[in-house]
């Protein structure tokens, strides 16, 4: 009895440890949000917020690396015959839409928990909070070892974002990203190419009969293209969407056009890479000359039955699939989207986050870390 009595004391005691760590690391959470919120960061221009980023990190007394605008930390013990985690989420915003009716860089929390700025809710909340986790497991036994990436230029996918980064790093079997996604986790996510497309026909004077008309002979293409079904449908982010956004041709009203320029979003999917679509689409409109700007925004998945998934199940919450673009469309490696916070708030007048979603989250991050084997 008194070996149990023993046990029980120092059972609770860890947990009022674990319950006042989890308190401290929410707020310098909340209190790391805010000061990134007054510090506008738009794509490219995230230096200012990288410096507090580093300092963050460095206050733990953790060795910090950087590279333009993009910080990490490796957790200490590194261990290169153990396998690698990242935990991943950006500094930078997109710019405010002309709705706001509150100062965007005025981190302001009001009755109902909602912490109102740019940024906050995409993807400041989960950036803060896989931090919390990061610091939190740095000192924990782990069977892996734990990286922490905070990137720049995901709004853009910019050049200078994570892929500047990637061989920088030691290698990575399994990425965390954070992005808003209520905390269920995205297993798989569509890819983007985007198309200049170019139909040709033949000048004439447009009060003769003469010439091919470069738009008449679009419109071929732009119908084959709207019908379009490529053979293959992913099971969680079903078919690949193609959609001609841009349209122009002619150079005064008497010439008939011999060119017909067009823009193609085509959002891609895990049953194809991107060049394995670009050849389908071609085939369907061989009287189309197609040209991506790029192919390097890959469509990405991750097995359902990955352990880091099965714990996110088992803690109550749905795996799906998400049809926005986030640095998974640069990663080598596997990874999964989790973190605080709602897709439909990005971008908005007004953003913000509900505190108890940051709290929510670091809880389950470190659920997930804690004990983890891959």
């Amino acid at each position: 009895m008194k070996n149990q009595t023993s046990t029980c004391v120092r059972y609770h005691f860890i947990l009022l440890n674990l319950r006042m760590d989890m308190d401290e690391l929410y707020y310098q959470a909340i209190d790391l949000l805010k000061e990134l919120i007054a510090i506008p960061s738009f794509s490219r221009e995230e230096g200012a917020a990288a410096d507090v980023i580093e300092c963050r990190l460095t206050r733990d007394n953790i060795t910090v690396s950087r590279h333009g605008n993009n910080v990490w930390a490796v957790a200490p013990g590194y261990d290169p015959a153990l396998p690698t985690i990242l935990l991943n989420s950006h500094i930078d915003t997109v710019k405010p839409v002309a709705g706001w009716t509150r100062d965007p860089f005025m981190p302001e929390e009001d009755e109902h928990g909602r912490i109102f700025g740019l940024g906050s809710n995409d993807a400041g909340a989960s950036l803060v909070s896989l931090i919390a986790a990061f610091i939190y497991m740095s000192e924990q036994t782990r069977s892996y070892n734990l990286i922490m990436l905070a990137s720049a230029e995901e709004e853009v996918s910019g050049k200078n974002g994570i892929e500047s980064v990637i061989n920088l790093l030691p290698k990575i079997d399994v990425a965390i990203v954070g992005e808003p996604t209520g905390m269920n986790p995205a297993i798989a996510e569509k890819g983007l190419m985007v198309l200049d497309a170019e139909v040709k026909g033949v000048a004439g004077h447009a009060a003769r009969d003469e010439g091919d008309n470069a738009i008449y002979r679009a419109v071929d293409t732009i119908r084959a293209l709207k019908e379009l079904q490529l053979p293959k449908v992913s099971e969680m982010l079903g078919p690949v969407k193609i959609s001609v956004t841009q349209i122009n041709a002619g150079t005064q009203h008497n010439v008939v056009p011999d060119s017909c320029k067009m823009v193609v979003d085509v959002r891609t999917t895990d049953a194809y890479t991107n060049a394995e679509t670009l050849g389908l689409i071609r085939q369907a409109v061989p009287e189309c000359i197609c040209t991506p700007r790029s192919t390097r925004l890959n469509p990405s998945g991750i097995s359902p039955e990955h352990p880091i998934v099965r714990r996110l199940e088992i803690l109550g919450y749905m795996p799906f699939g998400s049809p926005t673009l986030s640095d998974q469309a640069l990663m080598p490696w596997q990874s999964v989207k989790v973190g605080p916070g709602q897709s439909s708030r990005s971008h908005t007048a007004d953003e913000y986050v509900m505190t108890e979603e940051i709290r929510t989250a670091i809880a389950i991050y470190i659920r997930v870390l804690n004990g983890l084997t891959i």
